[in-house]
Formats: structure tokens, C-alpha cells, sequence
């Protein structure tokens, strides 16, 4: 048991013990604060409470946090991860292509492979790392973990404040200009739901810039900075600007799907290159950045040929 004192605000006078956890403690949805409440893990004063009591500001909770569930997954196997950054708050991996972020049948997941390779994790009451931001299967690079509830907290915080700069490299075809900018509307397609498109009208907005960094034969590796993290975001506005990733297979012509490179690279030309953010125990940057993988590289050569 990890005890954690949480003071109440004079503001929130009034309010009921369980929702105020649920809105002010990380990690606690409104179920699992009744639960806990229940259970003798909320004292005031050193008394226990009922989930329903209000409270009048100024008091001091003590919140005894069970220890984390083990995942029912832990002994699942793969690929040992490659760890760019490691703290009590944040861990960053190299994701290799292939490997889907989060559990799904009974394939093994990077959650899975950092839970067992690189614990302790606690949120939300299980041993497994927070997800904030995520990556397709096919696609390598930099992706961030929290290891505890308050991490989880403040790394989303800071992704939707803006504070995160997340840079990926891509192989297009076409001849695209030497610096752009793509912004429009985004949603899932009418016509078929697994795809998204910025063609039909949308409150929801997508964006990104991109830079040529080397021209190839009838082919640029670009270097693309993502404003919004839109599902596919990449890979869709790229292509409905003409220059679609290659290998990409659900929105890629079938020029960029046959292309040589992209069966030489047998999957979505697409790396999360780099990845900036502030520090979740500091807020001094932390700055990484995952090498190409060999099958990237592999295309890459065969373009510059």
C-alpha cells in the first residue's frame, strides 16, 4: 500500500468525496473511487468515509493505493525493447515495426514487452505502462509511457497543451514541394469506415508541415511535423496532397504499393523519428531520437541507387 494525501480545495465545498477524487486524483475513475472509498481506503482525520459525504474544503485525505494488478499477459513473448529514455515518470522505447502498442488477441504488445521488460508501472491500478499517444503496427520510432497515474496525467496535459514536438521521417512518391503545410477538415470516410479522409466536412481539424530533406528517384524523403495526432493522420493527408507513403496499403496508389522500395521495405515507409517533451519531473526537455530501422534503410538504398 502506497498512502497518498490529497488536500481539498476551500472552491469544491459541497462536493461528494467520490466525485472529487474521480475529477482531482489521477488514475481514479468514479467506479474505482467508490470501490476504494468501500473498502476503508479514504480516511478524513483518520476515519473512514462513506463515497456520498460532502465535503466542506480545507480537510486533508489520506488514500491508501493498493498495490498494481499483475497483467494476466506478463509471460507473453517477443522482442527485447530499446529503451531511449528512462525515469520514475516517463519511459521512452524505439518501436519496431510490426508491433501493435496495445494488446490485441494473443500477439505480444509493446505494453506487454515494457511491463515485463522494464517495471515498475502503476496506473490505474495495474502493473502496465499509461498510453497517451500511440503508433500503427507498421509503424517504428519513438513512443512515450507513463509509469504512474500523476505521469499519465501530466504527459497527456502535455500533449494537449501543445508541449510536445513529435517529428517523423517518410518516403513518398511524386515531387512534392521543398516545404508545405497540409490543414483541413478530418473524418472517418462515408464510404468505408476503416479509412479517414480531410474530404468530407468536419468539425475536427488536421495538421501538419513537412520539409524535403532528400530527392530521389521519382521518390523525397520527407521530414514531417505533426501539429494534431489524428488515427493515419500522415499517411491520409499525404496522399489526398498526391504523394502517398510508400507501401502504404490502405491509402497508397498502387504505384506506391508496388513500388520496388516498398517491397524491399515491406511495410508503410513511415518513422518516428524524433521526440521532444518536457520532462514529467523536471519540465527541463527531454530529447530522443530513434535511429532508421534496417528495413527503412534498406528502401532508402534503393532509391539513392
Amino acid at each position: 500500500m502506497a498512502l497518498q494525501k490529497v488536500p481539498v480545495p476551500h472552491e469544491v465545498a459541497g462536493e461528494r468525496l467520490d466525485r472529487f477524487i474521480s475529477k482531482h486524483v489521477p488514475g481514479f475513475s468514479l467506479e474505482r473511487a467508490r470501490a476504494l472509498i468501500e473498502a476503508g481506503g479514504v480516511r478524513i482525520r483518520g476515519k473512514k468515509c462513506q463515497p456520498t459525504r460532502k465535503l466542506w474544503g480545507g480537510e486533508e485525505l489520506e488514500i491508501e493505493r493498493p498495490e498494481p494488478r499483475a497483467s494476466p499477459r506478463s509471460s507473453v513473448e517477443g522482442p527485447t525493447l530499446t529503451v531511449l529514455h528512462d525515469d520514475a515518470a516517463l519511459v521512452i522505447v524505439d518501436k519496431p515495426p510490426g508491433l501493435v502498442v496495445e494488446p490485441e488477441g494473443r500477439a505480444a504488445s509493446v505494453i506487454d514487452l515494457l511491463a515485463a521488460q522494464r517495471p515498475p508501472f502503476d496506473v490505474e491500478g495495474q502493473a502496465l505502462p499509461g498510453v497517451v499517444h500511440r503508433l500503427d503496427r507498421e509503424t517504428s520510432g519513438c513512443l512515450a509511457f507513463a509509469r504512474t497515474d500523476p505521469a499519465a496525467a501530466a504527459l497527456l496535459r502535455a500533449f494537449q497543451e501543445k508541449q510536445v514536438d513529435k517529428r517523423y521521417w517518410t518516403l513518398v512518391l511524386g515531387h512534392p514541394p521543398e516545404h508545405g503545410r497540409l490543414e483541413g477538415p478530418y473524418a472517418r470516410n462515408p464510404q468505408d469506415p476503416r479509412r479517414f479522409t480531410t474530404k468530407v466536412p468536419s468539425a475536427r481539424r488536421a495538421a501538419l508541415s513537412f520539409e524535403v530533406r532528400e530527392r530521389l528517384d521519382g521518390a523525397a524523403l520527407l521530414e514531417v511535423d505533426l501539429d494534431t495526432g489524428r488515427t493515419h493522420q500522415i499517411r491520409v493527408q499525404l496522399s489526398e496532397a498526391g504523394f502517398p507513403v510508400l507501401g502504404d496499403t490502405l491509402y497508397g496508389t498502387e504505384a506506391a504499393r508496388e513500388h520496388p522500395a516498398a517491397k524491399a521495405l515491406g511495410r508503410q515507409a513511415l518513422h518516428a523519428f524524433s521526440l521532444e517533451l518536457p520532462s514529467l519531473l523536471t519540465g527541463q526537455p527531454v530529447r530522443v531520437q530513434a535511429e532508421l530501422p534496417e528495413d527503412f534503410q534498406r528502401a532508402l538504398a534503393l532509391l539513392r541507387r
